[in-house]
């Protein structure tokens, strides 16, 4: 039998590839490992007692798009977090943004776009279902370079006519993974912008949105919204970061009502629902912003940590939301192993989060650092991964 092509040039995801490259070290004292973003904060105290009270929905098969509960909640955080009116036809329930962010593009990219193969922006480096996502769809994927030249936001505007009116989606994360870059309403304006022009989507990846320095980061859609263009932007966003509960499965898309129709059609034939209980723990979380607001002064106190640790660590780029530090290194796959060997610290190499391309590979000089453990364990961590790669401060 012939298998398929289209995911044969897929390189290892990220974490068989850390294993194989740390397979033959012993770890230093006390391993630490900050490779995976998966939040360890403490899950809302009323998540237990609905689950409690619920769990024989598990005997009902749950609404794909949502309950109404669910969506008039979701509704109402656009409406308090960014100030916009989305009635419940432009909002679907998805099984957590990974789910929404592949499905978006099997549901909205053309199979043509001006005559030729539609292109889909991906920044550089990404979340690696952008690019499985284009290869799903037999779409070409341009990965533009997000570097510390460009205030690691992928500059989208630098793309020659040809390629921008080839574009049929652009994928954008902010804050950023891995680099907590903010995409500000100036940048956003501008890309909307380009988008009307040359006829394209933007896919705003928020999942991190909830977690900031000092300034919540604006929207996309709300952004958009206010230009008269928000059918220019699809929105991402979930309870994973936001809320500590990645386990959950529990995220949304929200836009036109056109293109939520569009991906609802899609979910009725191939997307797996968001079962019941879950749906009713996502109503009171999307309703509830105490919790929130518990979580990100965790974060900002980590950011303290890490500003006190790497402060006079030429290059180090204070992240402005999400939680990973993006450390510059000469190498990050050596710096990975002298770290999990020496330091006992497992870190991610910054080049297995991007892709080579004509300009080099934009991640190969880092790594990425999770701050998810507790403020203590991270200190701790954070000084060795400085005194092993840096020098003691």
């Amino acid at each position: 039998m012939t298998s398929p092509q289209r995911f044969s040039n897929l390189p290892d995801y990220a974490f068989p590839r850390l294993r194989k490259l740390l397979s033959d070290l012993t770890p230093g004292p006390d391993p630490i490992v900050m490779t995976i973003g998966e939040p360890r904060h403490g899950i809302p105290d009323f998540v237990a007692p609905i689950l409690s009270r619920t769990v024989g929905e598990l005997g009902k098969y749950p609404p794909n798009e949502g309950t109404p509960d669910l969506l008039a909640a979701i509704s109402g955080w656009l409406r308090t977090r960014h100030g916009i009116e989305v009635p419940p036809e432009g909002i679907t329930g998805v099984n957590g943004t990974r789910e929404g962010l592949f499905n978006a593009a099997l549901a909205l990219c053309p199979e043509r776009k001006n005559g030729g193969t539609p292109r889909i922006l991906v920044p550089n480096p990404f979340y690696q279902v952008y690019a499985v996502a284009a290869a799903a769809v037999g779409a070409e994927p341009v990965f533009v370079n997000a570097t510390g030249a460009t205030g690691h936001l992928p500059d989208f505007e630098s793309l020659d006519r040809a390629m921008l009116d080839a574009a049929a989606i652009c994928y954008l994360c902010s804050p950023a993974n891995p680099q907590g870059a903010v995409a500000g309403r100036d940048y956003l304006e501008r890309l909307v912008e380009l988008a009307e022009r040359h006829d394209f989507l933007i896919f705003a990846d928020e999942c991190y949105s909830e977690i900031w320095r000092s300034a919540p980061p604006p929207g996309a859609l709300a952004v958009a919204m206010g230009m008269g263009l928000g059918h220019r932007v699809v929105m991402f966003n979930s309870l994973s970061k936001r809320s500590n509960l990645p386990g959950l499965r529990s995220g949304f898309v929200a836009g036109a009502a056109e293109h939520i129709a569009r991906l609802r059609t899609l979910r009725s034939y191939s997307g797996a629902p968001v079962p019941l209980p879950h749906q009713r723990v996502s109503e009171a979380a999307w309703a509830d912003e105490d919790h929130v607001a518990a979580n990100r002064a965790l974060y900002q106190e980590k950011y303290a940590i890490a500003d006190r640790v790497f402060g006079n660590v030429p290059g180090y780029v204070p992240p402005e939301g999400g939680f990973f530090l993006w450390l510059p290194v000469e190498d990050g796959e050596a710096a990975a192993r002298r770290l999990w060997a020496e330091a006992g610290v497992q870190v991610l190499p910054g080049a297995y989060l991007s892709r080579d391309t004509d300009a080099g590979n934009p991640g190969k000089g880092y790594v990425r650092v999770a701050l998810v453990g507790p403020a203590g364990e991270t200190g701790d961590a954070l000084t060795r991964i400085r005194d092993t790669l840096y020098g003691k401060g």
